[in-house]
């Protein structure tokens, strides 16, 4: 990131004259921290987002996604976001943190509560967004009690062992972390899932390859990031005064990055959409030191629901209107109608 800007989403409350239960634990997180600040955060969280805690956790991943597609599978037809889509993304992540499954639907609806925060009338919708955030906060606290009752070596015990005093996470880093974890990762995963559904639907020949080939599943989730991110625009404050092509911006200025164009510049990369390419780096999960800290579960999580779903649901296609989020930094189908051939045993 250039050394002009500095991370700008942690003013996004006072845009809007907002000061509850979610503005402070927004203003809290690593996401809108800086410096030491932000280094300390991501250097303590980074042990429970291993590569070894994702690796144990792909034949969950493999069996909750069989789970959803075999109710759906013999109809030909699904709601896709509401078959497969949210219930995915939330499971995955109650399965992440150790809350009991049956906790999902919960989750799934204090994450779109706790969304309404990042829209226009977030003033207006404090009220319900800051009552979404103190449950979210209640059951971290939870979560942590019962596993210091019970310990293991998972990704809740993996953030408390870095809690306490001499410099490690507080009390309140650690719930602050899980609520991240929770809200970071049922939005944004929902919502590239089912992108990944809308852009194959219009590449009916990827999607037939993939089922052909799941070891592409990968580099599937890869393409659909570079040209289809659920985050479309990144949010910086100019930290100094600064001249871009000819634009005065003065120190202080909120900029707002359009990143979702960054994966297909044809100055950069070929045109087209395959998923046997090899492509540069996109920028679906950030950048440098804000780089998603999450990125190994998401990219696990949404591989292993790729390659299933491909070989599973043969053809698909629309079956009627989608409805989207509306225009803002995070995109992505509220509903997904489609149809499709079930796969020969």
């Amino acid at each position: 990131m250039s050394p002009s800007l500095r991370q700008g989403s942690y003013k996004w409350p006072d845009h809007n004259d907002a000061h509850g239960v979610w503005a402070q634990w927004w203003k809290r997180i690593m996401l809108n921290k800086e410096g030491e600040d932000h280094a300390r955060l991501r250097r303590l969280g980074q042990p429970a987002f291993a590569p070894k805690l994702v690796k144990s956790l792909l034949p969950s991943f493999q069996a909750l996604a069989d789970e959803l597609i075999l109710k759906f599978e013999d109809r030909g037809e699904c709601e896709f976001m509401r078959d497969f889509a949210e219930p995915y993304a939330t499971r995955v992540v109650c399965q992440l943190i150790g809350l009991p499954d049956e906790n999902w639907r919960e989750m799934a609806d204090l994450a779109v509560e706790m969304g309404y925060a990042l829209g226009v009338n977030y003033k207006r919708d404090e009220a319900r967004v800051d009552a979404a955030a103190t449950k979210l906060l209640n059951h971290a606290r939870a979560l942590v009690e019962e596993r210091r009752a019970n310990p293991s070596d998972d990704f809740v015990g993996n953030l408390i062992s870095t809690s306490g005093a001499g410099g490690q996470l507080s009390e309140q880093e650690l719930y602050d972390m899980i609520v991240l974890t929770i809200f970071g990762g049922v939005d944004t995963t929902r919502n590239q899932i089912g992108l990944a559904m809308a852009t194959f639907i219009e590449h009916p020949d990827q999607w037939k390859l993939l089922g052909e080939n799941p070891d592409l599943g990968r580099a599937a989730v890869e393409e659909v990031m570079r040209t289809r991110p659920t985050t479309t625009w990144v949010t910086r404050e100019a930290a100094e005064d600064f001249e871009y092509r000819g634009v005065k911006i003065e120190k202080g200025t909120t900029v707002h990055l359009f990143s979702a164009s960054a994966g297909t510049d044809p100055e950069h990369f070929e045109e087209g959409f395959d998923i046997t390419k090899r492509r540069k780096p996109h920028f679906g999960f950030g950048g440098g030191k804000h780089h998603c800290i999450g990125s190994p579960i998401a990219r696990g999580d949404m591989t292993e629901a790729l390659k299933l779903l491909s070989q599973r649901l043969i053809n698909p296609r629309m079956n009627g209107e989608a409805d989207w989020l509306p225009d803002s930094g995070n995109t992505g189908p509220l509903t997904l109608p489609i149809k499709f051939e079930k796969a020969a045993k």
